[in-house]
């Protein structure tokens, strides 16, 4: 039995190597690949990562052990802590991290061609994302469940704690901007999709009701009631778009972003069950569904990716993304490869849910599923025609784009088969919409349906977005309540009603502006280098925690990603600082200003990173080099007696390695 699994696996081995040897060219390296291939390679790696490498971190690196009882266990109150059923977990933890940056940012990197994408979403998700994911729900699940800027205060001292919570806010409200500015460049002049999107409040409203209020525990009728509900939207809202009420759905850009802003401070104050959790269940419902649907229309149709495996930007002047391959491919892919995002919901909500620590692998597997998304989203994106990509993700008009080489060919069709001017809408939602459509009308039967499957994938993105929206604003205003509690107590307290209204009026006007006053080519850059800078510091923590658990011959494991995450995002910072100077030199003062504010904030994520790092690399020099003792946060309690109801706390104390407990009653 053992030998035929070990000729599967190199069976396996052998048609991820074959496909991928397609897709870079190896094989045929004149014809165009089919998409299929970037499904079979990808979806080989990922299942030999999971089995191999994840399973080697997993018993080597940190020893998961169904002996330790889980904080899900030992403090179970029914509400945020409790242990859940790992198929649940893994489903709750996918729906947390996956939001709109895996679809968007592959689609706009494609500017560089496929290829760079491709090998850097399998890649980084491998070695980094699913890395930096796993480590942190390990270290937050031996630590009571504790969250990223906690752990760091706890294991690396108040300088590098501050500034992890620092940039934690940063980071958010740059990534709502980002992804507020891909909803509105889809839905401007767009009465459908606007009229779909806005029924879904009161959907979610209805369900946070039914299920709160009048039919306790029904989730399977709620259930069938959001979605039967959402699909009547969709093809209810080309009725509404044709009708004389069309008019009513029809906003420009500064309306939607007022609109959108009134949202983000609704659903930030009310409580989370009247909007934010029934939204988010309904989501998560799209998110499988079109994910896998879309997966099966590429393996049934084979689409040709007509988009070349490295275009002429990569060596900069883009008209998406103005820089260079590297470092701005990485900063552009962003999540769907690593995000420091993912740490703040493995150091969130996952790891007070699970039941055994082997349940733990959750976070090296649904990074993976993640990247998947990812790829999806490129493989969408690259079966349109290059100079229509173009034509839809920039604003520049079809002689322009046909001088740089690239002429638009079925932009007009296209518009037409969508009924939606798709042209010069950038930001990634629109483009990835039509390549999705696209392929759904190819399938069997769907002939003719394409502006219903255009529309549906709107709405499939908006969900992602919105739903990031809701929670990043929340999440924002914790941040800033728990910062100026430490000024004035009261603020503290999550329910005073003075400090919720001011912190969500902070947040939401902070990232409203950025998207008034910026364009794609400066808010993505400036939110993907954010997030690569909170996934170097949640790498460098996890590397904290490997030394803390003597695991300093793994070390690489943690500091290879780091010092390359790092590397990004500070060249990627220094790039944009100067970039965004020497074109608010070319303005006028009042349209200059939003450029100035953008290097400074670029500025602000280059320090932080710089800070964190080397007061980092001083402590491991501290500990490895010099042998300084050093205290541990990390809680270890198994299970005793074979009674679930005993337990009793097992701490190492070894004198001789430096090993010394914090003061007080203990880490327990």
């Amino acid at each position: 039995m053992k030998a035929a699994v070990n000729v599967l696996w190199i069976l396996l081995s052998l048609l991820g190597a074959f496909a991928l040897a397609h897709v870079t060219g190896a094989i045929n390296p004149t014809e165009k690949v089919n998409g299929l291939w970037l499904v079979v390679a990808a979806g080989c790696i990922y299942v030999l990562a999971y089995r191999f490498y994840g399973r080697w971190l997993a018993r080597q690196v940190v020893e998961l052990n169904n002996q330790h009882v889980t904080p899900a266990v030992r403090l179970n109150d029914g509400v945020n802590f409790h242990p859940t059923n790992k198929v649940v977990l893994f489903g709750h933890h996918f729906a947390a991290i996956a939001g709109a940056g895996p679809l968007l940012g592959p689609v706009l990197a494609a500017q560089f061609g496929f290829l760079p994408g491709f090998l850097w979403l399998v890649i980084g998700a491998v070695l980094a994302g699913a890395v930096q994911d796993f480590i942190i729900l390990v270290a937050s699940m031996r630590r009571n469940g504790r969250s990223l800027p906690e752990i760091a205060h706890d294991e690396l001292g108040s300088v590098t704690g501050t500034a992890t919570a620092v940039a934690v806010l940063f980071i958010v409200v740059v990534a709502l901007a980002g992804l507020g500015f891909a909803v509105v460049n889809a839905l401007f002049h767009n009465a459908w999709g606007t009229f779909t999107i806005a029924m879904t409040i009161p959907i979610g409203f209805m369900m946070g009701f039914y299920l709160q209020k009048f039919r306790p525990g029904a989730v399977m009728e709620v259930s069938i009631l959001g979605v039967v509900l959402l699909i009547a939207a969709v093809l209810f809202g080309r009725v509404v778009a044709q009708s004389s009420y069309g008019g009513l759905f029809e906003f420009d850009k500064p309306a939607l972003v007022w609109l959108l802003a009134g949202y983000g401070f609704l659903a930030s104050v009310l409580p989370g069950w009247m909007l934010l959790v029934p939204r988010g269940y309904l989501s998560t419902f799209m998110k499988l569904g079109v994910v896998f649907l879309l997966g099966f229309g590429v393996i049934l149709m084979a689409p040709t990716i007509e988009m070349p495996r490295v275009t002429a930007f990569a060596g900069g002047g883009g008209p998406i993304i103005p820089g260079t391959l590297f470092p701005f491919l990485f900063i552009t892919i962003a999540c769907g490869a690593v995000s420091g995002f993912h740490s703040l919901v493995s150091s969130g909500t996952t790891p007070k849910m699970i039941e055994q620590e082997s349940q733990a692998v959750v976070g090296y597997a649904a990074m993976l599923l993640e990247s998947f998304v990812g790829v999806m989203a490129l493989i969408a994106a690259s079966v349109l025609i290059p100079g229509d990509y173009l034509a839809i993700n920039t604003t520049l008009g079809a002689d322009v784009l046909t001088a740089m080489g690239f002429a638009p060919v079925r932009i007009a069709e296209l518009s037409q088969m969508v009924e939606v001017d798709v042209a010069g809408r950038p930001g990634g939602a629109v483009s990835l919409a039509v390549g999705m459509a696209s392929i759904f009308a190819a399938l069997p039967g769907m002939a003719g349906l394409m502006a219903y499957w255009y529309q549906f994938a709107l709405v499939f993105e908006a969900l992602f977005i919105l739903t990031t929206i809701d929670t990043g604003t929340r999440v924002a205003r914790y941040l800033i309540q728990e910062m100026a509690g430490r000024v004035y107590a009261p603020f503290r307290r999550m329910n005073w009603w003075p400090g919720v209204l001011l912190s969500s009026s902070l947040v939401v006007g902070a990232w409203a502006y950025l998207i008034g006053t910026g364009n794609i080519s400066t808010i993505w850059p400036m939110f993907g280098a954010a997030n690569q800078l909170l996934g170097t510091l949640a790498l460098c923590i996890g590397t904290t925690v490997l030394i803390k658990m003597w695991k300093s011959s793994y070390l690489w494991v943690t500091v290879v990603p780091m010092f390359f995450v790092g590397t990004i995002t500070l060249t990627g910072s220094y790039e944009m600082f100067w970039m965004f100077l020497k074109k608010a030199g070319t303005l006028a003062a009042e349209q200059s200003f939003p450029l100035y504010l953008d290097a400074v904030l670029v500025a602000a994520v280059a320090i932080l990173g710089i800070l964190v790092l080397s007061d980092s690399m001083r402590q491991w020099y501290g500990y490895l080099v010099l042998k300084k003792p050093f205290t541990s946060s990390e809680v270890v309690v198994t299970a005793g007696g074979g009674s679930a109801g005993r337990v009793q706390t097992a701490i190492r104390l070894d004198e001789e390695k430096g090993f010394k407990l914090p003061h007080g009653t203990g880490c327990c």
